[in-house]
């Protein structure tokens, strides 16, 4: 019965099946073997986009510290969301892998940036060479608050983004939590809505460690090449991670994984919003729930067995709730029973 996070599952039997299907034998090493290339044509073909360029990596943070390097100069600006990955999660990754860019975070209603903030921002005069030179903007999508930018939303900040020069880069670790509400293609979702560079997530949605980069701009393959092997992502047995990859995109597993962990955290915020003493922060549009509840609410559920934080909200109780691929439908009852009778003790 844990919530923490959609980070503590095990793999899906599709990826684990995948990888014991191309683990005997021995192969070209460092990415030049069938399989991954088979699997990058696979996301180019996914995708729409018979040009993109395709690297594996292993984590998100390497997938978004990366990508960004390659969208930004040193002296570069990234505009991100307050409560960001890149900003909160990440260690500085960003700032080292892109050689000091700076972070500027914007504020925003549930979790997604405004365009008439991020146009106010990246209008704003700036004095030459004493101020960073805006560069890029990310989204991350589904958002850290578990709502989702429309495909609107997303083409609306491309657009003031290219506008000003600047390139697009979507954190996409919930990626296919995203497409789930969304409904519609990757491609609508991503470049034909203006997005640039891609952070393609599969860890949290069933993989062991696997994500793919998708630079919808060929023309910045090379640079990227060179930052993954510096970096220390150019795996030797790469066809590891692109079984993974072979695995979670196989019989459209990734988006039934997706698809499951969204109706857990719906049923979820359903039964929770019903019950006095508990308040959603924020509407539920993938695999997260943001609940307020009392202190004692809050201790009863932990000393029921479930497992979640609890979220930094100045003031508040708040818990963060995470539903995954292989949430189960009665322990969210199950959560959802705990908190009526704890609510009925008050």
């Amino acid at each position: 019965m844990n919530f923490c996070s959609d980070n503590v599952t095990g793999a899906h039997p599709a990826v684990l099946d995948a990888i014991a299907r191309h683990n005997a034998g021995s192969v070209t090493a460092y990415g030049d073997d069938i399989l991954t290339q088979a699997v990058e044509e696979r996301l180019r073909a996914l995708f729409e986009a018979p040009d993109a360029a395709v690297f594996l990596v292993a984590t998100g943070t390497a997938a978004n510290a990366l990508s960004l390097s390659v969208l930004t100069p040193p002296y570069g600006a990234v505009y991100c969301y307050e409560e960001a990955h890149v900003q909160t999660d990440e260690c500085g990754a960003p700032e080292f892998f892109t050689g000091g860019a700076k972070l500027i975070t914007l504020p925003g209603d549930d979790g997604r940036i405004a365009p008439q903030r991020l146009e106010a921002e990246v209008a704003r005069p700036t004095h030459g060479v004493h101020h960073v030179k805006p560069a890029a903007v990310t989204l991350t999508q589904a958002t850290c608050v578990g709502t989702v930018y429309t495909v609107d939303q997303v083409h609306a900040l491309s657009t003031i983004a290219h506008d000003h020069g600047l390139r697009t880069h979507m954190d996409g670790a919930r990626f296919a939590n995203a497409l789930a509400t969304l409904g519609c293609t990757p491609a609508e979702a991503t470049w034909k809505a203006g997005v640039d560079v891609l952070s393609f997530g599969a860890t949290k949605n069933g993989a062991l460690a696997a994500e793919a980069v998708i630079l919808f701009d060929p023309a910045l393959a090379e640079a990227f090449a060179f930052r993954r092997k510096r970096a220390g992502h150019l795996f030797s047995k790469m066809r590891f991670l692109a079984a993974q990859m072979e695995g979670y995109l196989s019989a459209d597993t990734w988006k039934t994984n997706a698809a499951h962990a969204n109706a857990m955290a719906t049923k979820l915020a359903t039964g929770l919003k019903g019950i006095a003493g508990f308040s959603l922060l924020h509407p539920v549009e993938a695999n997260e729930v943001f609940v307020e509840m009392s202190e004692p609410a809050m201790l009863g559920l932990h000393a029921a067995g479930f497992d979640f934080y609890r979220w930094t909200v100045p003031d508040r109780c708040v818990a963060r709730l995470v539903t995954a691929f292989d949430t189960r439908a009665e322990d969210v009852d199950r959560f959802v029973e705990t908190a009526v009778a704890l609510a009925a003790t008050a």
